[in-house]
């Protein structure tokens, strides 16, 4: 088959589901938590071999230094201390990922961590610089328009833009808080059309229903959204069906 269009398909995995073996075969990259909200030398592990297997690309997924609120509250740290936190949690990973004989693809940061990056430019350069502290060249999952997307590109850092599968969008591209109804897209059928306009027509519908422009190199499914598994194979067969490849 020779294939128009191409997305990579990611998920945030080893956060204690323990639902990967049944995700792996639909993703073509993981993200691994590592300590910072959740996460142990056993679950990466795990995971890593997992990933292994099923031949899925292997990213960091460092937090705020947070297991009590899972990384979903910002907080008050100093940019050198964060900076210690998320470049020791990555080395967690990275030994362990080295022993299996592989290489780390790239970082992906987590939830309040994340969403602060987007426009927060002391926070998006510590994360950059954690990047930037590995020999080996690691590529960043960002979203499109951010702050720390268009600082990476200036620094010569890969950035990856990523979407979300399973979540609804504000029109300024941030997403529906979790604390609201319409937060989570569960449908599977509603998931692949949104993604499918994301990748087809680079836009999305807004939870208004305004066009709004996204590029998207990856899109994430969450692994903790209660139907994952049968949202990933609906998601993988039918982009495949429609003459998109996943890679």
């Amino acid at each position: 088959m020779s294939y128009k269009l191409k997305i990579d398909i990611n998920a945030d995995v080893g956060e204690g589901i323990g639902n990967e073996e049944s995700l792996m075969p639909y993703l073509s990259s993981c993200n691994i938590a590592c300590g910072g909200h959740t996460g142990d030398f056993e679950s990466m592990s795990i995971v890593v071999q997992l990933a292994k297997k099923y031949q899925v690309k292997i990213g960091a997924h460092p937090s705020f230094p947070d297991t009590l609120n899972f990384g979903r509250k910002v907080l008050d740290i100093k940019p050198l201390d964060l900076f210690d936190s998320l470049v020791s949690q990555v080395i967690d990973l990275n030994n362990i990922v080295e022993a299996e004989g592989l290489h780390l693809n790239h970082i992906k940061p987590h939830g309040a961590l994340y969403n602060l990056a987007v426009n927060d430019e002391k926070t998006a350069k510590v994360i950059l610089n954690v990047v930037k502290s590995f020999p080996q060249p690691l590529k960043l999952y960002a979203p499109y328009k951010s702050v720390i997307a268009k600082l990476a590109k200036s620094k010569n850092i890969e950035v990856v833009f990523e979407g979300f599968a399973d979540r609804n969008y504000n029109e300024d591209l941030s997403l529906i808080s979790r604390q609201k109804k319409d937060a989570l897209i569960t449908n599977k059928e509603n998931v692949f059309k949104h993604v499918f306009k994301m990748v087809l027509e680079q836009k999305i519908s807004t939870i208004n229903e305004v066009e709004v422009e996204l590029l998207v190199d990856t899109v994430c499914v969450h692994g903790d959204t209660e139907n994952a598994y049968s949202i990933l194979e609906f998601l993988y067969h039918n982009l495949e069906a429609n003459n998109i490849k996943i890679l």
